[in-house]
């Protein structure tokens, strides 16, 4: 595992650490997506991922396909990590992953959710004001989405196509996942799916007594206008 301490710059020989994507004194880009297990950044130098220890696997794929990224517009390249597929954007570090390529890492992750515990940290996009993208596929604004509702993490999606993602944001959803993240997502969708049946309840009971006042008050109204008629006849 790499020294941060040891790692510097190949651009201007300023020094760097682990998972940071860019210099940042000359901006080079400095590690890209690597880890096969978490999607951490890695170096270049780098054998193994110092976030969960596995070997460093990834491969350019270089198979001809043409397509600018939803974020900069710059070009992107098919890369493999694993058996996973993506497309990484050259010029911001976005990530773009097709919508079945997507689920199975998501399946994947959650499968081994007991392998893999903290995560120490890395770099995120930075804060800016919010911009809708076009999907890489059909070119329509995705929709901007918190990833399991909870994890924090906001996503640009396509549902028919795929998902972009801003750098260091496929790391931060793979730990959510093994976090137990989705497990929460779902509880709390069944406790408020439970929480509106209860609502619905109780406003069905309130009809049901609203409706059970107003027969009883018309059943009276009716045997009040009765003893009036009486009332009536009998003074003729």
């Amino acid at each position: 595992m790499p020294d941060a301490r040891s790692l510097s710059c190949p651009h201007c020989g300023a020094p760097a650490e682990p998972g940071t994507g860019r210099c940042v004194y000359c901006r080079g880009r400095l590690a890209t997506v690597s880890c096969p297990k978490c999607f951490a950044l890695l170096f270049d130098a780098a054998r193994f991922c110092p976030s969960c220890g596995a070997p460093r696997e990834r491969t350019e794929v270089g198979d001809g396909e043409i397509a600018t990224c939803p974020a900069c517009r710059g070009r992107v390249l098919h890369v493999r990590l694993g058996t996973a597929s993506l497309l990484e954007c050259a010029d911001c570090d976005g990530v773009w992953i097709d919508a079945a390529d997507f689920e199975r890492i998501c399946a994947d992750r959650e499968a081994q959710a007991a392998v893999l515990h903290r995560w120490t940290g890395h770099g995120t996009a930075p804060a800016g004001p919010v911009r809708y993208r076009p999907c890489l596929r059909c070119k329509k604004l995705m929709n901007r989405v918190n990833f399991g509702r909870l994890s924090g993490t906001v996503v640009d999606v396509c549902r028919g196509h795929g998902t972009f993602l801003d750098v260091g944001e496929l790391h931060a959803i793979v730990t959510f996942i093994e976090a137990g993240g989705l497990d929460r997502a779902r509880a709390r969708e069944m406790e408020e799916l439970r929480e509106e049946e209860r609502k619905l309840q109780a406003l069905q009971a309130q009809r049901s007594a609203d409706n059970q006042a107003i027969n009883y008050s018309s059943r009276a109204w009716s045997r009040h206008d009765l003893a009036q008629l009486i009332a009536m006849v009998q003074r003729k």
